[in-house]
C-alpha cells in the first residue's frame, strides 16, 4: 500500500504563519501544541509515546519512515501523536523485519500528515516564537475559517491528560523475579516495565489515579511513576500520592511526568518551557559522579530551578549541559528521586540505563534492612 502526496495541505500556527505542503494519506484536520524531535531515528517509538498526546510532531530529520514499523517496538497500544509533519515520508520499508510502512501505520489509525514542507523554516519559527498550537488541513485551505477553529483548541497548560492515556485497569507486565515494583500508569513508554523486569523484578502497573493504599495491598517493595502527557500542576491527588510513598520510606523513581509530580510534592514549582526538550542527544551531567552522558528526552514542562536550590529537602543531582535546567533531583533523607529525561532509552542512547539498576540496588538496600 503506497500513497502518492499530491493534493494540498497546509500548517497554521496560532500567530498566523502559515506554511504549505502536501496531504500523505489520511485526510482531515489535526490540532494540538507544535513541537519538533531532533531524533534521526526511532519515528515509531516517538509516535507511540503517550506523553506526545495532543501534539502535532514535527520531525526534523529530512526521511521518515525508511525502514519502516515493527508492531514490538512500539511503546504503547497506539499512536499518540496529534498529527506528523515531515519533510519526506517514505513510500517503502528497507529492512527484512518491517511488517507495514510508516504510511500504512499511520493511516491505520486516522493520522493526519503534512509532508513536502519546509521543516526548517518550522523549527526555526517555533524557536523564535515558543511552542503554540497550530492546526494541520488536508481536506480545507481556507484559512480564515481554520483560524477559528484552531482558536477555540485549548493550551496545554493547566491541561490533565494522564487520564486520557493511562490504563484502565490494573495488570502484571512481568510475574516472575525477587523484588516487586509498581508501576503508576501517567502514560507509560512499555519499555520501563521491559526494564525493569530485565532486572529480575515482578511488574504491576496500576491505573494513574490508584490510591497508595490500593498499591500497598500488593505488597510492592518499591515504585515506579512513569512519564506522560499534560501540565504536572494540575495533578493535585497525584503529587500527594507521591508525597505519601515518599513518606513511607517506599524507594520511588520519577521518571519525566514523575519527575515534576515529585518535584510538587515537596512545594516546588513546575512551569511551561518555551519549546521544551524533544530528542535523542541531550547532554547531561550527572553532578554526583561527575560523569556525562547523552540522553533521550521530550518533556515540556520542568521544575523550578530556584525552588530546587532553595529547598532543604531535595538536591540536584542532575543539569542539562546545553540549558543548565534541572534535570535530576533526589530527597535527601528519603529513598527517592527522579530524572527529567528518558533513561528507558526507546528511542535513544543507553548511556542512563545505570538509574535502573541505582533503582534495583536501592530498593534490594531497603529489603535487607527492612528484614
Amino acid at each position: 500500500m503506497k500513497y502518492i502526496a499530491k493534493s494540498p495541505a497546509l500548517l497554521l500556527l496560532h500567530d498566523g504563519t502559515v506554511f504549505h505542503g502536501k496531504a500523505a494519506g489520511y485526510k482531515g484536520i489535526a490540532t494540538g501544541e507544535i513541537c519538533f524531535n531532533t531524533g534521526m531515528t526511532g519515528y515509531q517509538e516517538i509516535f507511540t509515546d503517550p506523553s506526545y498526546s495532543r501534539q502535532l510532531m514535527v520531525m526534523t530529520n529530512v526521511h521518515i519512515g525508511n525502514y519502516g514499523i515493527v508492531k514490538k517496538e512500539s511503546e504503547s497500544g497506539k499512536i499518540h501523536i496529534a498529527g506528523l509533519i515531515c519533510r519526506n515520508l517514505s513510500p517503502i520499508a528497507s529492512r527484512n523485519e518491517n511488517e507495514m510502512t510508516i504510511q500504512e501505520f499511520l493511516a491505520q489509525q486516522n493520522i493526519v500528515i503534512l509532508t513536502d514542507v519546509d521543516t526548517r523554516a518550522i523549527v526555526r519559527h517555533v524557536r523564535s516564537k515558543g511552542a503554540m498550537n497550530a492546526l494541520i488541513s488536508t481536506d480545507s485551505m481556507d484559512v480564515e475559517a481554520l483560524k477559528k477553529v484552531l482558536a477555540a483548541v485549548p493550551s496545554m497548560e493547566g491541561m490533565e491528560l494522564s487520564s486520557t492515556v493511562s490504563t484502565a485497569k490494573v495488570y502484571d507486565f512481568s510475574t516472575i523475579g525477587d523484588i516487586k515494583v509498581a508501576v503508576l500508569d501517567a502514560g507509560e513508554k512499555t519499555n520501563m516495565s521491559r526494564m525493569l523486569a530485565e532486572r529480575g523484578c515482578q511488574v504491576r502497573v496500576f491505573p494513574y489515579n490508584s490510591s497508595f493504599a490500593e498499591m500497598q495491598q500488593w505488597q510492592p517493595d518499591g515504585y515506579l511513576i512513569s512519564n506522560g502527557p499534560g501540565d504536572p500542576g494540575v495533578m493535585p491527588e497525584m503529587v500527594k500520592m507521591v508525597k505519601q510513598i515518599v513518606d513511607a520510606q517506599v524507594p520511588l523513581f520519577g521518571i519525566c511526568l514523575g519527575h515534576q509530580l515529585l518535584a510538587e510534592a515537596f512545594g516546588i514549582r513546575t512551569y511551561k518551557m518555551r519549546q521544551g526538550h524533544r530528542g535523542i542527544n541531550h547532554p547531561v551531567k550527572n553532578i554526583i559522579t561527575g560523569k556525562c552522558e547523552i540522553t533521550s528526552q521530550n518533556h515540556g514542562f520542568a521544575v523550578s530551578d530556584e525552588d530546587v536550590k532553595n529547598s532543604k529537602e531535595i538536591e540536584v543531582t542532575h543539569i542539562n549541559l546545553n540549558d543548565q535546567s534541572i534535570e535530576g533531583i533526589r530527597v535527601k533523607s528519603g529513598k527517592a528521586f527522579s530524572v527529567q529525561y528518558h533513561p528507558e532509552s526507546a528511542p535513544g542512547p543507553h548511556d542512563s540505563s545505570y538509574l535502573f539498576d541505582d533503582f534495583v540496588t536501592l530498593i534490594k538496600n531497603s529489603v535487607a534492612v527492612s528484614q
